[in-house]
C-alpha cells in the first residue's frame, strides 16, 4: 500500500493527503496539545477524541452548523474537509475562569452577563496572545464579515455544547474552536474545523454543591475528563480506559 503523505503534523494530531480531492485524514494521537494540564502524552487519549470530537461534529453538522467533518474512518482517524484556516483560536466563555479571572479580578465560576467571545492570534512562539477585532483587520487575518460570521458560528457551537453538556450533569466553562474557508465555485463560506474534545474545552462537573447565589462554592474540572465525558456521552468505546488530570484552555 502507497505511503501516504504527511501535510501537517501538531502536538495532538497529524494530517495526511485524503483520498478524494479537498479532503485530508486526520490522526488523533495520544500526546497532549501545549495548553492541556496532561502530561505529554496519555495512553488511549487519541481513540477518545476521535470519538467526541466525532460526536460534536456530527451533531453541528445535523443541526445545520457547517464542520469539517465527513465521516469517522477507524478508532484514530477520521476524514475531513480541506479547509483555510484563520489563524485564530476563537474562545467563547460562560463563566470566568484561568486568565480571565486574573486580568480581570473576577473570581473563578463567576456566571457572565452572557458568552463572551475572545480571538487569540495563533503562534506559539508568542503563546498565541489576545488579539482585538482592530488587530484581526488591520493584519488581514480576518474581514470585518468574516469576524460577523464566526461570532455567529462561535455563539451556535456555544449553544450546542451547553444544552449536551448541561444533559450529562456538566457545565460548560469555555471552549475554544478553530474556524476555516472553504470555497464551492464562487462562493465562500466559514466552517468549524480542527476538533472539538476536552483538549479545547474547560468542563466542570455540575454535581458540585453550590452556594446561595448559584456560583459553586468551589469550582471542580470533571474529574478523568476524557473517559468520564466519553461515558456519559455513551460514546466509549471498548479497552480504552486511562485516568487523567483534568484538561484546560487558556
Amino acid at each position: 500500500m502507497a505511503r501516504r503523505k504527511k501535510v501537517y503534523e501538531g502536538k495532538a494530531k497529524i494530517l495526511y493527503e485524503g483520498p478524494e480531492p479537498g479532503t485530508l485524514v486526520q490522526y488523533f494521537k495520544d500526546d497532549s496539545a501545549p495548553t492541556v494540564a496532561a502530561p505529554a502524552a496519555l495512553e488511549g487519549k487519541g481513540v477518545l477524541n476521535n470519538r467526541l470530537s466525532e460526536f460534536f461534529m456530527t451533531g453541528l453538522n445535523s443541526i445545520g452548523v457547517p464542520t469539517h467533518f465527513i465521516r469517522r474512518i477507524n478508532m484514530r482517524e477520521q476524514l475531513v474537509r480541506m479547509a483555510e484556516i484563520i489563524p485564530l483560536e476563537v474562545v467563547v466563555r460562560n463563566f470566568a475562569a484561568g486568565p480571565m479571572t486574573s486580568r480581570l479580578g473576577i473570581p473563578e465560576g463567576t456566571p457572565l452577563p452572557r458568552p463572551i467571545v475572545e480571538y487569540y492570534y495563533k503562534d506559539e512562539k508568542l503563546g498565541s496572545p489576545l488579539v482585538s477585532e482592530e488587530h484581526i483587520v488591520a493584519f488581514g487575518w480576518a474581514n470585518q464579515q468574516d469576524l460577523d460570521d464566526m461570532i455567529a458560528l462561535a455563539l451556535r457551537v456555544n449553544d450546542f455544547l451547553s444544552g449536551v453538556m448541561m444533559g450529562v450533569g456538566i457545565r460548560l466553562a469555555d471552549f475554544r474552536i478553530e474556524v476555516g474557508r472553504i470555497w464551492e465555485g464562487d462562493y465562500m463560506r466559514l466552517i468549524v474545523a480542527d476538533e472539538i474534545s476536552p483538549d479545547n474545552c474547560r468542563l466542570w462537573d455540575m454535581r458540585m454543591p453550590e452556594g446561595p447565589d448559584g456560583i459553586p462554592a468551589d469550582p471542580k474540572p470533571l474529574a478523568d475528563v476524557y473517559t468520564e465525558l466519553a461515558r456519559r456521552l455513551g460514546v466509549l468505546p471498548s479497552n480504552v480506559t486511562h485516568t487523567t488530570k483534568p484538561t484546560l484552555i487558556n
